[in-house]
């Protein structure tokens, strides 16, 4: 069953909770910063400007580390969602507030526009590159990688970090999220191009003013998110007895 929780604007306005919006937004720059900016420069190293196997690699690998360290620097403050999808399906298991979850998404969403402004400030105007599906995909098959990468990416941040169970996994939650962001991106990068995020496609598409099928990075994610905190929310915590608030994640 659904948890989800509509919450109040006090509560959204606590000194806690400026903190962690602040946290949201500081570890998404950073982490888009280091994503967006490995694919430039890997555009600006290779003398083939089209992705090849090195330059997946390399860019799945930047963003694995960039995710890692991301949420191990905020998890303590706002929980280290860096992503709108993993907030919307915490919101779904009732980890996190609709009203403060909103304003997640808006901190997401600044700090990747700002890391993207600030790449091509850096950069000396070099085009942002923006997610899109590859040839011979449709749209509709953007949308369903999406749903199932992301499904995988939620899911991850379930069982490691929101599960009243989990016992305490230390660093073994930031590296699970980073290494399943790394592995989706190998498998769906080529195809959809592996966002599972709508913050990490939303600054480039402002930075590059191009929004063409950025709604797929909007649909797929929200959709596999939710999907994620509504199974295992539902079939795995919602087995457990009443979840204490102090294992709230966010």
């Amino acid at each position: 069953m659904v948890k989800i929780t509509v919450g109040s604007i006090g509560d959204s306005f606590s000194v806690a909770s400026l903190k962690a919006y602040l946290a949201e937004f500081i570890a998404t720059l950073l982490f888009v910063f280091a994503g967006v900016g490995s694919a430039l420069a890997y555009s600006k190293v290779s003398s083939d400007a089209s992705l090849d196997a090195a330059g997946l690699l390399a860019i799945a690998l930047a963003h694995a580390f960039a995710l890692f360290v991301g949420v191990s620097m905020a998890a303590n403050i706002s929980g280290g969602h860096l992503n709108p999808a993993v907030t919307f399906g915490l919101a779904v298991g009732g980890h996190i507030t609709v009203i403060t979850g909103l304003f997640y998404w808006i901190a997401q969403l600044l700090g990747s526009v700002a890391a993207c402004f600030l790449l091509k400030f850096v950069t000396d105007a070099k085009a942002i590159p923006t997610h899109g599906v590859a040839s011979g995909v449709s749209a509709f098959g953007g949308v369903l990688f999406e749903i199932i990468i992301t499904f995988g990416l939620v899911y991850t941040v379930y069982a490691t970090a929101a599960d009243p169970q989990k016992k305490s996994l230390g660093t073994i939650a930031p590296i699970a999220i980073g290494f399943i962001v790394g592995a989706n991106i190998l498998a769906a990068g080529p195809f959809s191009g592996g966002s599972m995020n709508p913050a990490r496609s939303f600054g480039p598409a402002v930075a590059s003013g191009n929004f063409d099928g950025n709604w797929i990075y909007w649909v797929g994610p929200l959709i596999g998110g939710g999907l994620a905190g509504l199974i295992y929310g539902d079939v795995f915590i919602g087995s457990y007895s009443a979840l204490p608030a102090a294992e709230d994640y966010a």
